[in-house]
């Protein structure tokens, strides 16, 4: 099969990123794939792959096989091609080794790369994927991200437009892709919940949120004044609150009021 007649993973990236005219060049023939043997973000995410997973192994406990696997296969008429990195022994789940850098963190890889981590699910059979980045040369991360059916066919209706254009070799432009939800993909065994109408939800993070800076001050003014009772002082107070130090040591302030705090 001709790298110009199938859809990989990191087409489908491409294609959920809107960069669809160059893709299309590529796919229809009218341009050579780019070199990326001078990539270097590129060549250090294939050279760091091994090691990779071999960290991934020694702090997951987990045995990696099936290093490299090639799929191939086709989806609603289009067909697809990829490689696994690698597959987990005595599971039904896959792997998936990147290098980025410092600046990324956990969240921006994963919605990156999640129409190529759901392609990859799906043509492997895999319940799901591990996620494992090394950021830079200092920290190393690790997420399961589950297969999810609904995500694939949204994504692929795209694809299928995407490809409608090789086939038809009309030269698509370039355009921006609404992000496909991910609150019902299991990441980790849990969800992401987008609580945008929970009304209750939202009122309680405004309270949370306008209360924030004031709390912040409070509990500065509070240990200020704690630092400010003298180790030999028992009690001291102003026309606003009391500060008295108990048996134990410790400091309680309190508000003074005409009613509760006579001198």
């Amino acid at each position: 099969m001709e790298r110009k007649g199938f859809i990989g993973g990191s087409d489908c990236v491409k294609i959920m990123e809107g960069e669809w005219e160059e893709l299309w060049e590529v796919k229809t023939g009218l341009k050579e794939p780019e070199s990326l043997l001078r990539n270097l973000p590129v060549q250090l995410g294939i050279h760091t792959e091994n090691f990779n997973l071999k960290w991934f192994a020694l702090h997951e406990a987990k045995a990696v096989v099936a290093h490299q696997k090639e799929y191939i296969a086709s989806l609603n008429n289009i067909p697809v091609k990829g490689t696994i990195d690698g597959a987990i022994q005595g599971e039904n789940n896959i792997i998936e080794a990147k290098h980025t850098n410092n600046f990324y963190n956990m969240d921006k890889v994963l919605t990156k790369y999640m129409p190529q981590i759901q392609l990859y699910c799906h043509i492997a059979k895999a319940d799901g994927a591990y996620l494992s980045v090394i950021f830079g040369n200092s920290k190393w991360e690790c997420l399961h991200i589950a297969y999810n059916q609904d995500y694939l066919n949204k994504m692929w209706e795209l694809v299928t437009q995407f490809w409608t254009h090789v086939q038809d070799k009309k030269r698509p432009v370039d355009r921006e892709i609404e992000t496909i939800s991910t609150e019902n993909i299991l990441l980790d065994q849990m969800v992401v919940r987008d609580a945008s109408r929970d009304n209750e939800f939202v009122s309680e993070a405004h309270a949370f949120i306008s209360t924030l800076n004031a709390a912040q001050v409070n509990e500065r003014a509070k240990k200020n004044l704690k630092n400010m009772v003298g180790h030999n002082e028992r009690e001291v107070f102003c026309d606003t609150v009391r500060l008295k130090r108990d048996k134990r040591g410790a400091i309680r302030i309190t508000r003074r009021t005409a009613h509760n705090d006579k001198i």
